[in-house]
């Protein structure tokens, strides 16, 4: 009776209904029917769902279009502390977006977000500013037009929450080391910027969302910020790998 009595206990544990807050990282298909979707939720950080029968021409529970790049839900799900995959009980749209989804630029956008925060996000845990920051980003980018510099920002500012954000520690620097992420007047053996590259990261660098419109740019110069940007991610966190949707993306903000 007793160890009856513990497996029910543990299986309870294991497998523990909560509420959260998520932001759809990516999904994918699983076998004819079902996906796989991960996301970033604000109370457990990184959780990966499986979601069966959502392909369904004639399915009536949850809608596929809950699950594409990036989408702001409210969900309840059993949360599995002992396995990788998780499963939803129900889900709502937390944020209803009005452009991010529809217009071809901001989808494509979209697509390239989600797989940074894909390549970037791995913590199994929450964290609250983080979490706060993606969303106002994404909402951001929702209700304003002049997006073509939105991926800059938004990685560079997604570095405060990796910890490696860039240290301004003199004044009229003449290189940035991008293996150790400060800025120096010595130059570094490897991997760093200096000159016109710099001038540009610097610029980036004082900019806050609000004023992204007065940064201009063109495309030449915003592909070297994004080259840098890419790389110093590449420096920083194991394991993150160019996203695939970079050449649709250059191609769209050429």
């Amino acid at each position: 009776m007793f160890e009856v009595f513990f497996c029910l206990k543990l299986c309870y544990f294991c497998n523990m209904i909560s509420a959260s807050k998520a932001i759809v990282i990516n999904s994918l298909k699983y076998g004819e029917t079902s996906l796989i979707v991960t996301c970033y939720t604000l109370e457990l950080g990184v959780r990966r769902y499986m979601v069966k029968g959502v392909l369904k021409a004639k399915n009536r529970g949850l809608k596929r279009a809950y699950f594409q790049p990036l989408t702001q839900l409210q969900l309840v799900g059993y949360h599995n502390t002992k396995g990788n995959l998780n499963t939803i009980k129900e889900v709502s749209v937390n944020y209803h977006y009005k452009s991010l989804t529809t217009q071809i630029t901001k989808q494509t956008l979209s697509f390239f977000v989600s797989d940074i925060l894909n390549n970037s996000l791995k913590e199994e845990e929450g964290n609250t500013d983080l979490f706060a920051f993606i969303t106002t980003a994404l909402q951001w980018a929702d209700l304003n037009d002049e997006v073509a510099n939105f991926h800059l920002l938004f990685m560079l500012n997604l570095t405060k929450f990796l910890g490696f954000y860039p240290i301004s520690n003199i004044q009229n620097p003449l290189y940035f080391n991008l293996n150790d992420g400060v800025f120096t007047n010595t130059i570094p053996a490897y991997h760093f910027i200096a000159e016109g590259k710099l001038k540009l990261f610097l610029r980036l660098l004082g900019t806050k969302f609000d004023t992204l419109s007065e940064m201009k740019l063109n495309a030449g110069q915003r592909h070297e910020l994004l080259s840098i940007l890419i790389k110093y991610f590449e420096l920083h966190l194991e394991g993150f790998k160019e996203p695939k949707s970079l050449l649709i993306l250059q191609s769209i903000f050429s």
